[in-house]
């Protein structure tokens, strides 16, 4: 192929997109992202609901965690990503949380829930209908730019997802985290470790490189 040929197709690949008058230059580079992220772009043709779907099939691929009849709570669920995926891979029961309202998908049982509210792991425990297989958390906060303050209301997520995990959970179980900058804080770290067989920190290829999170998995829990 001619060189012209080769630029040509290397510029129509890859699009560009014109700042707008009052549009803020962090904005154009975040949409320029992600109308040229290869995982967006999958997510639109195999018709997922966000590219975090993959996120979930590779760590599911890697750790084997997801099993035909499982029950599996979902928290932060939207816009429904992971619920697919444990759907597609033959979870029976799948109990989504979000703050915001996701579109229904399948059987899941979708709720629109601050997990925070003293009553929200009674009500999501309620819906599961008995012990979990596995507790999916994708929870993030409102971040302030703050760091010191963001990573506080991270790992407060964190540890009410494991707290959750560990009151829900049936023998050898899963939890699996998002988390940030280092991983998990060391006293979830080893409030995990004490009752569960494994636990170790992941960053599948669909997480973006230059992002901070990482995914904590906590396999065999132990009662």
């Amino acid at each position: 192929m001619k060189k012209g040929g080769d630029a040509r197709a290397a510029k129509q690949f890859h699009t560009k997109v014109k700042t707008a008058r009052g549009r803020k230059y962090s904005s154009k580079l975040w949409l320029e992202r992600q109308l040229n992220d290869p995982y967006v772009l999958r997510a639109k043709q195999e018709g997922y609901r966000s590219r975090a779907a993959f996120k979930l099939s590779e760590l599911d691929d890697r750790f084997h965690f997801l099993k035909p009849g499982m029950r599996v709570a979902d928290l932060g669920a939207a816009p429904g990503g992971w619920v697919q995926i444990a759907l597609e891979r033959g979870a029976s029961t799948v109990v989504g949380v979000d703050l915001i309202e996701i579109e229904p998908i399948g059987n899941a049982t979708l709720m629109v829930l601050d997990f925070t509210e003293p009553d929200a792991p009674d009500r999501v425990r309620e819906a599961l209908g008995g012990p979990a297989d596995v507790v999916l958390s994708d929870l993030a906060p409102w971040t302030t730019g703050h760091k010191q303050t963001d990573h506080l209301r991270i790992m407060s997520l964190v540890e009410a997802a494991a707290y959750f995990a560990i009151d829900t959970l049936k023998p050898g179980g899963v939890f699996i985290a998002k988390v940030f900058q280092g991983g998990a804080e060391g006293d979830v770290l080893d409030m995990l470790k004490a009752r569960f067989e494994k636990v170790r920190h992941a960053k599948p290829d669909a997480s973006r490189a230059e992002s901070a999170e990482t995914y904590l998995v906590a396999t065999g829990f132990r009662v």
